[in-house]
């Protein structure tokens, strides 16, 4: 895969799969905006992308707010004049059921989860225009199976699926619009959620074994899954869902 010269944005790009996506499109020779809500790990993932011989910016926002949105794209659109990947990457957390959910936290994590996505997704195809360009939106397994104890971050990753699918249709044939479900993965969200369990080893051991492959994903390999969709040479995918999540969704 080559993105030599294309201009990439990845939300949430400071940790996790984010960050793995962003590193391995300045790998490939993108030009890399890592868009996150934290400056320093912002910088850090720009910073690692340079001193491996690409080129990247950070940029700090909060992908709820409309006004950050447009900033980033505009600071963007100055620096390189387009852009030709988005990566709507950037998520939240929150356990809980429908009734042990505040109504302020299901606002929230929908506000970034969900509506984040559409904001940058809105902007990005005014960047695009007509030359087009390409939209990976990163869901969850738990927008395909309902995951106990956790309705508002499974609503939100649900509804990507609802987004992906209408932008595919409504972006064609210059945007392609596809998603990737990761199934749970070492990340520093879901870390931090083992850690708040009651017993954290026995925790990520259900994890493990409730997927046939019997372990937790690694955020390189959701790069992989994420680059492989963004690339012209799967060109004819668009609408796509594509589950990489140890066999989680296929049980």
């Amino acid at each position: 895969m080559g993105f030599t010269g294309k201009v990439v944005a990845v939300t949430g790009g400071g940790l996790g799969i984010g960050r793995a996506a962003a590193l391995a499109f300045g790998a490939a020779g993108a030009r890399v905006a890592v868009v996150d809500a934290g400056r320093e790990q912002a910088e850090e993932a720009a910073n690692a992308i340079t001193r491996a011989g690409g080129q990247a910016v950070a940029l700090v926002a909060d992908v709820s707010s409309e006004a950050d949105v447009r900033r980033v794209m505009a600071a963007i659109a100055d620096r390189w004049s387009g852009l030709d990947v988005l990566v709507n990457n950037a998520g939240i957390y929150f356990q809980g059921d429908a009734l042990g959910t505040p109504l302020a936290e299901w606002d929230r994590l929908l506000a970034v989860n969900l509506t984040g996505a559409f904001l940058c997704s809105r902007e990005a195809v005014r960047l695009m225009g007509d030359r087009g360009g390409v939209i990976v939106n990163v869901a969850s397994e738990a927008a395909l199976a309902g995951i106990r104890g956790q309705v508002a971050y499974n609503v939100s990753k649900s509804g990507m699926l609802a987004l992906t699918r209408s932008m595919a249709v409504d972006g064609a044939p210059a945007i392609r619009v596809n998603c990737v479900c990761p199934g749970t993965t070492e990340t520093p969200l879901v870390l931090a959620a083992i850690g708040r369990s009651p017993d954290p080893i026995a925790a990520r051991k259900a994890l493990e074994t409730s997927r046939p492959l019997g372990r937790l994903g690694r955020p390189e390999e959701i790069a992989r899954a994420i680059l492989f969709l963004a690339d012209d040479g799967a060109g004819y995918a668009t609408g796509t869902i594509l589950s990489v999540d140890g066999g989680y969704t296929a049980q």
